[in-house]
């Protein structure tokens, strides 16, 4: 992979064009991780809203009809629901789950296989989420097992 830089002072937006004879999954998680990089999202905490890149989420949950983000160091409630949060983040390396939650993929730092096809996945921050068997198609696809 050929990289080129050119910083010119008068440039009022940084601008990433990619030229390439085909798309390919490495390809494909480069362009999504800088989508990532370019998307905010806000939360509340201690009655202050917060604005955060979306790369800094680990995950999102839903609990008692409450969306909250959670990073490393902190969990943040969200006004968004988790379908909106999921066609926003689409693009990026967020996954569904489960029917209350949302994983960031660039996140996890390990997974295991468990009972009814189930996926036990341990996230940076070494939480343990649980992924049901009709969501654990992204994840196989991610690894090249589909």
């Amino acid at each position: 992979m050929k990289i080129n830089i050119n910083i010119d002072k008068s440039c009022a937006e940084t601008e990433i064009t990619i030229n390439c004879a085909v798309m390919s999954d490495e390809l494909e998680k480069v362009i999504s991780s800088l989508r990532a990089l370019d998307f905010k999202l806000t939360g509340t905490k201690d009655g202050q809203t917060h604005i955060l890149d979306a790369n800094q989420v680990l995950y999102i949950d839903t609990v008692d009809k409450k969306t909250f983000l959670y990073t490393k160091s902190a969990v943040y409630e969200t006004n968004m629901r988790l379908y909106e949060l999921e066609e926003n983040l689409f693009t990026s390396d967020f996954f569904r789950s489960g029917k209350s939650g949302i994983i960031n993929f660039n996140k996890i730092k390990s997974l295991k296989s468990d009972i009814d096809g189930r996926i036990i996945v341990v996230m940076d921050n070494n939480e343990k989420l649980i992924v049901s068997r009709q969501y654990t198609e992204f994840i196989k696809s991610k690894l090249g097992r589909v």
